[in-house]
Parts: structure tokens; C-alpha cells; sequence
């Protein structure tokens, strides 16, 4: 079975491969209250790059980080130092978070050889490994630029395709509270409320009390309670397409084929009055 995901014990093996090239892609929600910048240069992987998911997001888009076009994502790889035979490792500070989205990002771009490193930094610092200083530079890799997969990207049409149960359904990695409307949207603006026919797994129940990713049995069991069927073809959505990425890696290394990030999201979804909401039920 092909794994998405790499523990630890496995990725301090391949540290002195030249080939392996890993990056921290820590970023924090504003009340997280926590400086990615700030924590890479104080402690990292040896040996580890450094992506900016802000830095090397569409500018011109009114949605925060939305996938960069081509040429601007095979910069941000090469300046991390990715060619196309890189085995990427890509892990954040926080366990599982925003890593998954730089996994889904490569994958979205063609470059399949990434996997998530398990638990994350917080991990690694459980196993008693060492850590340095990060120096973020650029580190001249070649990466060649690619058009995205449309299969792992989906837009508001995609989701009003899937809202008609023409096989499709949205899964939303957002909390509950948010799902049912009764808590407010930390972005100004927006709706509360959820995609009609759309199905809740908030993105926290993936993952153990460790930030690790849970074990296969109880990955499938979860889905399976919300509905969410191999056959379906899938969206992951969530507030701005980070934490709907989680859902992803999940769905993948469920073996899951069809699954797509609704890119914008709630960002879009929720700030435009022309499509439709429903409040306070799980469907």
C-alpha cells in the first residue's frame, strides 16, 4: 500500500540523501498566535528549506493562499531546492496542519513523490533528534513547471455540480459549530452556515492527541459514519483551503482516488450571496 506519510524514525535514515530534500511549511491561523518565520530559524531539521505559504500564494486573487500559477509554483520549488527526482518531506510545527497543503500543492502540480512527516517537527523532537538553526535561502533546485491536475483541484462550479449528488460529495474540515452556523466565521464578512448536501468531518478528528494522523481503521470509520464512499467523487473544503488539505491526505492514504481541495472555499463560498447556504443540520 503506497503512504503518504513518514515517520520520524524513517526520514533520520535519509537525512544525508541528497535526493531527499525536506521543508518546513509551518503556518499558523493569526490566533495561534505563532511565528513560522521566527520558529524555523530557531529550530528545524538539519539540512531543512523553507516554504512561505503566503510568500509563494496568487496575489491577485481576493481569497488568501490560493495555488500560485505554474511558473510561480515551480519558483517557490526551486527555491526550496526540489528537482523532478526529489523525494519531498514536507512537516509542520504544529504536528499535522499546514503541511498537507504543500503535499497536496506538489501533487496538484505532478510532483507525486512527497510524503508528510508524521507528527511534524513535534514529532521528531520526541525521538530525541537534533535540531538547527533554519537558513532560509534559496537553494537552486530545478523543477520543471507543469500545468495543475484538474482532478485535485476544484472551484465553486465543481461544488455546485457535487451539490447535485451526481456522485459528488463536499466534505467540510471545519468545526462544527461553524458547519451548523450557530459560531461566528473569524473572517469579517462571511456567512455562517455550510454548502447544502455538504458533509462535516472537522479536520481535528483525523488526527490523534499527538498531531499524528490516526490509524487506518479509525480514519475509515469516521469517514464511513459521515457517508463518505470510495465511489464518491470527492471535495475536501474547509475556511480558506488549509485544513481541507488534512481531510485530503487523509482520504488518500485511505486509498481514496477522486478527491479534490475546493481551493477558496469558505472564503469565497461564504462571502457570496449568490450561493446558497443551509444552517444548524449535518446532512
Amino acid at each position: 500500500m503506497i503512504s503518504h506519510l513518514i515517520e520520524a524514525t524513517e526520514l533520520i535514515a535519509r537525512l544525508d540523501d541528497p535526493n531527499c530534500i525536506v521543508i518546513d511549511a509551518s503556518w499558523y491561523l493569526p490566533a495561534m498566535q505563532r511565528d513560522s518565520d521566527e520558529e524555523y530559524r530557531r529550530a528545524c531539521i538539519p539540512g531543512t528549506a523553507r516554504f512561505d505559504l503566503d510568500r509563494w500564494s496568487d496575489h491577485s486573487s481576493p481569497y488568501p493562499h490560493m495555488l500560485p500559477d505554474p511558473e510561480q509554483f515551480a519558483d517557490a520549488m526551486r527555491y526550496c531546492g526540489v528537482s523532478d527526482d526529489s523525494a519531498v518531506i514536507v512537516y509542520d510545527g504544529m504536528g499535522i496542519f499546514s503541511a498537507p497543503r504543500l503535499w497536496w500543492m506538489l501533487r496538484s502540480y505532478g510532483h507525486g513523490n512527497v510524503r508528510v512527516l508524521n507528527g511534524g517537527l513535534p514529532a521528531w523532537e520526541r525521538e530525541g533528534y537534533v535540531t538547527e538553526s533554519g537558513w532560509d535561502r534559496d537553494r537552486g533546485g530545478r523543477f520543471t513547471q507543469r500545468s495543475v491536475n484538474p482532478g485535485y483541484w476544484a472551484d465553486a462550479h465543481d461544488v455546485l455540480t457535487a451539490m447535485n449528488g451526481l456522485g459528488s460529495l463536499v466534505i467540510d474540515a471545519r468545526s462544527l459549530g461553524r458547519f451548523k452556523g450557530s459560531d461566528p466565521e473569524p473572517r469579517a464578512g462571511l456567512r455562517s452556515g455550510h454548502i447544502p448536501e455538504s458533509r462535516n468531518i472537522p479536520y481535528a478528528e483525523v488526527l490523534d492527541a499527538a498531531g499524528k494522523l490516526q490509524p487506518l481503521d479509525v480514519l475509515r470509520a469516521r469517514f464511513t459514519a459521515a457517508g463518505v464512499s470510495p465511489n464518491h467523487k470527492l471535495i475536501a473544503s474547509c475556511g480558506s483551503g488549509v485544513s481541507a488539505c488534512i481531510l485530503a491526505l487523509a482520504l488518500h492514504q485511505l486509498q481514496f482516488d477522486s478527491v479534490a481541495v475546493y481551493d477558496a472555499s469558505w472564503s469565497e463560498w461564504g462571502g457570496d450571496a449568490t450561493f446558497p447556504i443551509a444552517r444548524f443540520s449535518q446532512s
